[in-house]
C-alpha cells in the first residue's frame, strides 16, 4: 500500500527508550522492518530519564534486534549509529535539545504510560517541530471520551491529524488485515453477511498469560479497557463496516468511524448486556499462579476485573437486531482467539433428514490464523443422518509482525493502520456506559478459578 502522506522519516525518537515495551516490542518491530528492507536508512535515537549512555542503548538496541534475526544491512546500521540522550520528556526546554538534534522529517515515538504522554504533548507545544513531524502515541488515548477529546485537541495542535499516528498494534497484525480480503473478495460470503443470514458475532481473546509483571498499568486499566475499549472495538468495526471505495487511509478510517458511529451497549442497558469477573488461585498448565487480589502490585480494593463481556448492537441496516459479544480473559484454560459469525439456521430440514443441524459457523482465527467454516453434511454411515464438518485453511503470515506493520506506516507517513481522533472517542463513548455502571456496582464481580473456563456460563454469554 502506497504511503498517503509525507516524506519518509529520517530519525525515530523513542521516549521512553529504556522501558519494557521498547525492547520487547517497538525495538524487535524495528529491526524486522529494517531487516526486510535493507535501503531503507534511519537514524535512531532514545532517550529516558534512566542515567544510561550511547553504548548501553546500542546493547538494547542489538539485544531487541537479535531476537528477530535483525543484524544486517539498515538493522545494523541503525543500531551502529543509535544515540541515547539522557532528558525529562515533560520538560519543554530538554525536548526542544532533543528535536533540534535529530534530522528531519522525525517520527516521536511515546513509549511512555499516558499520563507521561499527555504531559509531554503539553511540553511539546512549546517546541517548534520540523516540518513533517509525526507522533505516535500508544494505547489508551486519554482515559473517557472528554479526555480523549482533549488529548485529540491537543495532539493536533502539534502537528495534523493525518501525522498522528495512535497505535493499535491489533490493525497490523496479518489476520485482521486477511479480514479486508475475506470480506470483500468472495461473493459467497457479502451477500449474507448483515442481519438477514448472521444470528449473533462474537469475538473473543481468552489469554492463559496472567499478569506476567504488568500489575502496574493493568490494575489501574482491567480487561475492559486494555482489550475490549481498544483492539476488540476495532476488530468489531472491521467486521461490520461497509464496503469501502478504497483501501486508502481516508476511506478505510471513514468506514470504520461510521459503524462505531452507530456502536451501542445492547438494548442500551448496561447491566444486562455486560459481564466482568477476576480469577481466584489456580493452576493454569504447569503453573499455579495465586488469585489476582493477591498478586504482587495488585490493589484488591479496586475490583479490577481480569474477564470482560459487553454485548453491543450495531444500528445500521445491515446489523440492526444482531447482537455482537466482545469477550476478553486472562488466565483461563484454554487460549481462545477468534471473531465468530453464526449464522441463522434453516427454517426447516426435509422429512427424513435425521440429526440436530447446527448453525453454520465462520470462524476466524488470531494466532494460529485460521479460517475454518463449520457445515453441516450427510455422513459417511446413514446418509440421512448429518454430520458436522469443518472446511478449514491455514492463513498465510505477514511478512512484518504487527508493530513491523505499524512502523512501516508511521516511518512512511501513511496512516491507514492508525486510530483516527474522533474514532478514538468513539470507542470511549460506547464503553462509559458499562464502566459507569461497574463502578457503580451494578454489576456483581465475579470469580474463577485460574485454568478454567471463566465464570459460569450463561446466556446471552455461553460460547458458541
Amino acid at each position: 500500500m502506497p504511503p498517503d502522506t509525507g516524506a519518509p522519516v529520517r530519525t525515530l525518537l523513542v521516549l521512553g527508550a529504556t522501558g519494557d515495551l521498547a525492547a520487547r516490542l517497538l525495538l524487535p518491530g524495528l529491526g524486522q522492518l529494517l531487516e526486510r528492507e535493507p535501503e531503507r536508512r534511519l537514524a535512531l535515537v532514545g532517550s529516558g530519564t534512566e542515567d544510561w549512555d550511547d553504548e548501553r542503548w546500542r546493547s538494547q538496541v542489538d539485544a531487541s534486534f537479535a531476537t528477530v534475526g535483525a543484524d544486517g544491512g539498515a538493522a545494523a546500521a541503525a543500531q551502529a549509529g543509535a544515540r541515547y540522550v539522557r532528558a525529562d520528556a515533560t520538560g519543554a526546554g530538554e525536548l526542544a535539545g532533543l528535536v533540534a538534534g535529530c534530522e528531519a522529517p522525525v517520527a516521536i515515538y511515546f513509549a511512555l504510560p499516558p499520563a507521561v504522554t499527555a504531559a509531554a504533548c503539553a511540553a511539546l507545544v512549546d517546541v517548534p517541530l520540523p516540518e513533517g513531524t509525526r507522533l505516535v502515541l500508544e494505547k489508551p488515548f486519554g482515559t473517557a471520551a472528554v479526555e480523549a477529546a482533549a488529548l485529540n485537541a491537543l495532539v493536533t495542535r502539534l502537528v495534523p491529524e493525518d501525522q498522528v499516528h495512535r497505535v493499535d498494534h491489533f490493525l497490523g497484525r496479518s489476520t485482521v488485515l486477511n479480514l479486508l480480503g475475506l470480506r470483500f473478495a468472495n461473493r459467497i460470503l457479502e451477500p449474507v453477511w448483515n442481519a438477514s443470514h448472521v444470528e449473533r458475532v462474537d469475538i473473543v481473546f481468552d489469554e492463559q498469560l496472567g499478569l506476567e509483571g504488568r500489575a502496574r498499568y493493568y490494575d489501574g486499566a482491567g480487561a475492559l479497557v486494555d482489550m475490549i475499549q481498544s483492539h476488540l472495538l476495532q476488530m468489531l468495526a472491521l467486521l461490520t463496516m461497509e464496503p469501502p471505495t478504497t483501501l486508502d487511509s481516508h476511506d478505510l478510517r471513514e468506514g470504520k468511524a461510521q459503524v462505531l458511529r452507530a456502536t451501542r451497549v445492547a438494548g442500551g442497558d448496561p447491566v444486562a448486556s455486560s459481564r466482568r469477573a477476576r480469577w481466584t488461585a489456580g493452576r493454569v498448565g504447569d503453573r499455579d499462579l495465586p488469585g489476582y487480589a493477591e498478586s504482587d502490585g495488585v490493589d484488591a480494593a479496586r475490583e479490577t476485573e481480569t474477564l470482560a463481556e459487553v454485548v453491543l448492537e450495531v444500528g445500521t441496516w445491515r446489523w440492526a437486531g444482531v447482537p455482537v459479544r466482545l469477550r476478553s480473559g486472562k488466565a483461563l484454560g484454554d487460549r481462545r482467539k477468534e471473531a465468530v459469525i453464526t449464522f441463522k439456521p434453516v427454517p426447516a430440514l426435509p422429512v427424513g433428514l435425521h440429526g440436530t443441524s447446527a448453525p453454520t459457523r465462520l470462524r476466524i482465527g488470531f494466532g494460529p490464523d485460521r479460517l475454518s467454516l463449520e457445515l453441516d453434511v450427510n455422513g459417511p454411515g446413514d446418509p440421512f443422518e448429518l454430520e458436522r464438518v469443518a472446511l478449514a485453511t491455514d492463513l498465510a503470515p505477514g511478512h512484518l509482525s504487527a508493530y513491523g506493520e505499524v512502523l512501516a506506516g508511521v516511518l512512511d507517513g501513511d496512516p491507514t493502520l492508525s486510530v483516527r481522533g474522533d474514532t478514538a472517542e468513539q470507542c470511549w463513548r460506547i464503553v462509559e456506559p458499562v464502566l459507569a455502571a461497574w463502578r457503580r456496582g451494578d454489576v456483581p464481580l465475579e470469580e474463577y478459578p485460574a485454568g478454567t473456563g471463566g465464570p459460569d456460563p450463561r446466556q446471552p454469554f455461553d460460547a458458541p
